[in-house]
């Protein structure tokens, strides 16, 4: 449930009065500012569990800026406050990416960034560094114009997202008790407003066998015959699953086959799947484990070994924080006040109505209101169809038009708009 969702407007100080256009006409002012961060940003190699040199580079830009605090945790995400105000909300991009993968299919060097024809190209620019840049020069405008007067505002640029998304998250709600009533994702949108996404889990389904020699496959029990049969079962299975009409549907598919003999040229002992499941409303973990304990049970394997999978990587820090690989399904109500105060933002800064919709992957959302029930939604720079794509490229003008709808949305929440 939400609570304490009333918009208090507050009389304006300012002896210039602040508007939309003033806003918009500053993020526009900041664009080449904002995409040279952003550069700095890729240029600094930042994988999941890797992130130290990259939080430097934030760091040091948020000292330029002049956050009124600044703070690194245990896990290695980097805290800016603007404002110490009862009331906290919360603006969060992760800073890890992907790899780049095969380099042929680069036409550039991915951690050499450069703009062309009105994009900023290099991996991360959308997936989400994008993010992170904008949402903390909006922090720059915030302060500069005053935006803020009633809120504690935090810009968490979080780590090992990309491994484990909501980890950091849980960290920052249960060891560094953060306690926004409202939370921002910047993943990449397209410059639309997101107001949730499908859950996922990491299941792994394992079967015994008993191993012989090769040239005589009889006197054993091939483990690999019996996952193949559960794999075609699994496949099955994803048509099954169920739909809802704003996430969409459920899906299962296999993402990894493993098995092991003592040898090459014997039949394998053991065999094992990791299964990718994407769960839309109505699914749980419970209900999941279920259908894949059925899947077996079809193939003929009812004992197969079916459980969640465990995340248990040291961060940069050297800091361990096991979670368990089961991220929720979550959705903002659409007449949630925090979203029409962000639809009114938006239009009034960016000149036209959003289109409210959802994520295709998963983010940090899962932990903030599919754990804890905080509101969330998310706007971010960039298209997520470049998100761990080759050639990765976000807008130049989607910079500044971010800066500009994060900054609004404190000034409306504020009553300064």
């Amino acid at each position: 449930m939400e609570k304490n969702v009333t918009m208090k407007t507050k009389t304006r100080q300012q002896t210039t009065p602040v508007t939309y256009k003033l806003i918009q006409k500053r993020a526009r002012a900041m664009e080449k500012d904002t995409t040279r961060f952003l550069a700095d940003l890729v240029r600094t190699q930042s994988f999941s569990s890797k992130e130290k040199n990259v939080i430097a580079v934030i760091k040091k830009e948020m000292q330029a800026i002049g956050f009124d605090g600044i703070h690194i945790d245990g896990l290695g995400n980097i805290i800016g406050r603007i404002g110490k105000g009862k009331r906290v909300i919360a603006f969060d991009g992760h800073v890890d990416t992907v790899y780049p993968g095969d380099l042929s299919a680069w036409k550039f060097d991915p951690f050499k960034p450069f703009v062309k024809a009105g994009k900023i190209w290099g991996r991360g620019t959308v997936d989400q560094k994008g993010g992170v840049a904008t949402m903390i020069h909006a922090g720059k405008l915030i302060k500069e114009l005053g935006l803020n007067d009633q809120f504690t505002v935090l810009f968490t640029a979080t780590v090992m997202e990309e491994d484990c998304d909501g980890l950091c998250w849980q960290y920052l709600l249960n060891v560094e008790k953060l306690k926004p009533e409202l939370v921002v994702i910047t993943e990449p949108t397209n410059m639309n407003i997101y107001r949730g996404h499908r859950g996922r889990m990491e299941i792994r389904v394992e079967v015994k066998g008993k191993s012989c020699h090769g040239s005589a496959p009889e006197r054993g029990d091939n483990a690999i015959y019996k996952i193949a049969r559960i794999a075609l079962e699994i496949e099955k299975l994803n048509k099954r699953l169920k739909d809802d009409a704003f996430l969409g549907k459920g899906t299962v598919t296999i993402s990894e086959v493993k098995s092991s003999s003592p040898s090459l040229c014997a039949v394998a002992d053991e065999a094992g799947i990791h299964l990718d499941r994407r769960l839309t409303y109505g699914e749980t973990k419970a209900s999941a484990i279920a259908e894949v304990k059925d899947a077996c049970k079809r193939a003929g394997y009812p004992d197969a070994k079916v459980y969640v999978l465990t995340y248990s990587e040291a961060a940069y820090t050297g800091k361990v924080y096991p979670t368990e690989k089961y991220y929720p399904t979550w959705a903002l109500a659409e007449k949630s006040p925090y979203l029409m105060n962000a639809v009114a933002a938006y239009a009034g800064v960016l000149g036209k109505q959003p289109l409210v919709d959802k994520w295709t992957f998963s983010t940090n959302g899962i932990a903030t209101m599919g754990m804890k029930g905080i509101p969330t939604f998310g706007l971010g720079p960039g298209n997520e169809i470049y998100a761990h794509a080759a050639n990765e490229a976000c807008p130049v003008r989607h910079l500044s038009g971010a800066v500009a709808f994060y900054a609004a949305l404190v000034a409306k929440l504020n009553g300064k708009v």
